[in-house]
């Protein structure tokens, strides 16, 4: 008998923990973000890292920058982790313990460490990274890639900036985990060029709202002078 959870299983499951409406531009992120999850999650080669749960963590919080209301953010991510029949306290834990991990390292010491140029003096990140490298069928994932990039942001926020030191060193953290170059770019490419038109349909949304609430009081301080 096949009792691999279908996409639908996991959407109906989400839907039945978080009950209330989701916010029209942001529900096709939560559910692509939900759907890769889940393709993941019952592929036989997957495996959990902390560099995956920070690229989750990262793309959510980004993703979802802005929405409202604010209160239902906890809850969407906590039914998208229970949907796959993850826990999401342990996804935000790693995390930031990772991210706190990064942010106290020596940025050249942590790139050295991304690439593998250097063994890193921090065994738990260490050990993430040769999880990676050992694994002969290990499965990369475009959650993978942000994770590997939030890593870097922290790491050197100038490389990030640059584009051609960007592209250098990602090839060399590619070459470095024995993962695919071209998938990490690509992946890495997309994810930036999303969150930017995310946030251009939220400047279009804002500007639809502020027109409507100039309408809706021209139209009371009309009505209100007609009273008068």
């Amino acid at each position: 008998m096949n009792n691999v959870r279908t996409v639908s299983d996991t959407k109906k499951t989400f839907y039945s923990l978080h009950t209330r409406p989701i916010n029209t531009i942001y529900r096709r992120v939560v559910e692509e973000l939900m759907v890769e999850m889940h393709l993941l999650s019952v592929n036989v080669d997957f495996s959990y890292n902390g560099i995956y749960a920070l690229g989750v963590v990262t793309a959510f919080d980004r993703f979802m920058d802005g929405y409202q209301p604010e209160r239902d953010k906890e809850s969407i991510f906590n039914a998208i982790c229970r949907a796959v029949e993850q826990d999401p306290q342990r996804y935000r834990e790693d995390a930031s313990r990772l991210q706190s991990i990064a942010a106290s390292l020596p940025g050249q010491d942590l790139i050295a460490g991304l690439t593998q140029s250097a063994t890193l003096q921090n065994q738990d990140l260490q050990d993430q990274l040769q999880g990676i490298i050992a694994n002969a069928n290990f499965k990369y994932s475009r959650l993978l890639a942000i994770g590997l990039f939030s890593l870097l942001e922290k790491a050197d926020p100038e490389i990030v900036k640059d584009a051609q030191q960007r592209a250098d060193t990602l090839k060399a953290i590619a070459n470095g985990l024995h993962l695919s170059e071209d998938k990490l770019s690509k992946d890495l490419e997309l994810y930036s060029s999303n969150l930017e038109k995310i946030a251009q349909a939220l400047i279009v949304m804002e500007d639809i709202l502020s027109a409507d609430r100039k309408k809706r009081d021209k139209r009371q301080q009309e009505l209100n002078t007609s009273a008068s």
